[in-house]
């Protein structure tokens, strides 16, 4: 249980430096002086000493869905598989229950955007629903397809049991799924393709545009689910699609998946580099791609056995 904690704690901490690491490892790729891993934390104390400035336009709902944006993530990071074989997890939670708690989060960040009362918020809110809307049926398919191959409804059981008994004799359903995942990875934390994180135009926003009308202490909170948000899917991608590692002593376990995490937000460095921005009309196309992955994977797996 203790081990349990210490994880949940290390990965709220690690979130803000996985993400600088990717801005940082993109500086690098693009020749620029790169970034310390620890400015998300310079950032967040930054903003944390700001005024906090709320517009007369807004309701009670902007004081209050920072706090809902953030606390759906904090319960869902409590479900995810053990980084270390033996350790304590919850065993019965599926893919709706992961999924519908992402949702929450993502819906009380439309509800801010909207309740800003400005043009760009619903803008923003608007795209995100849009794209919330193909994201969230593809993602229950894809954990629901490989908790199927690994015998076990419950993620944190899904992610021992790959670990121990991994199903090569299904490995095209298996990687139908990695595809997906890493797709829905990029789209629901607002990356290239998607969307740009580091982006100013306010015509091409998603996350930001929701964003934009919000200071001070506000601002942290919801960036601070925005960098859990990514570990939350990191984690699942590294427990789901690379088990490995779990079955070593504690101390090479936990390098392994730190390796692994970092491993995974170098992928994202790299195609952020060398793919660019789609058009928001062309995003359904990619997400289309993850559908069909997803649905391959399960075909795959019931028809084929493959």
């Amino acid at each position: 249980m203790i081990f349990y904690i210490c994880t949940i704690i290390g990965l709220i901490l690690l979130a803000p430096i996985l993400l600088s690491f990717i801005k940082a490892f993109k500086m690098v790729l693009l020749f620029k002086r790169p970034i310390s891993l620890f400015q998300g934390y310079r950032n967040f104390s930054k903003l944390m000493k700001k005024e906090t400035i709320v517009s007369t336009q807004s309701s009670q709902i902007t004081r209050v869905a920072p706090f809902l944006v953030l606390s759906p993530l904090l319960v869902a990071i409590l479900f995810l598989p053990p980084v270390v074989d033996g350790a304590y997890y919850v065993s019965f939670v599926d893919a709706f229950t992961i999924t519908g708690l992402i949702s929450l989060s993502t819906f009380f960040l439309m509800l801010l955007g909207l309740d800003s009362a400005s043009s760009f918020g619903g803008m923003g809110s608007s795209r995100e629903a849009f794209i919330a809307a193909l994201v969230e049926p593809a993602m229950i398919l894809t954990i629901f397809s490989v908790s199927m191959m690994a015998g076990n409804l419950g993620v944190g059981n899904a992610g021992v049991n790959l670990a121990e008994h991994f199903p090569s004799k299904h490995m095209a359903s298996f990687i139908f799924s990695g595809i997906s995942f890493f797709i829905l990875l990029m789209a629901e934390n607002g990356r290239i393709p998607v969307d740009n994180p580091e982006t100013h135009l306010e015509l091409t926003m998603v996350h930001e545009a929701m964003i934009l009308d919000i200071t001070g202490v506000y601002l942290a909170i919801v960036e601070m689910a925005s960098s859990i948000k990514f570990i939350i899917f990191a984690s699942l991608f590294a427990s789901l699609f690379l088990p490995f590692g779990l079955m070593y002593p504690w101390y090479i376990a936990v390098f392994i998946f730190i390796a692994k995490l970092f491993f995974i937000a170098v992928i994202v460095g790299l195609l952020e580099v060398n793919t660019a921005k789609l058009r928001l009309f062309k995003v359904p196309n990619l997400l289309g791609i993850a559908i069909v992955f997803a649905f391959l994977s399960l075909i795959t797996f019931y028809v084929l056995g493959a």
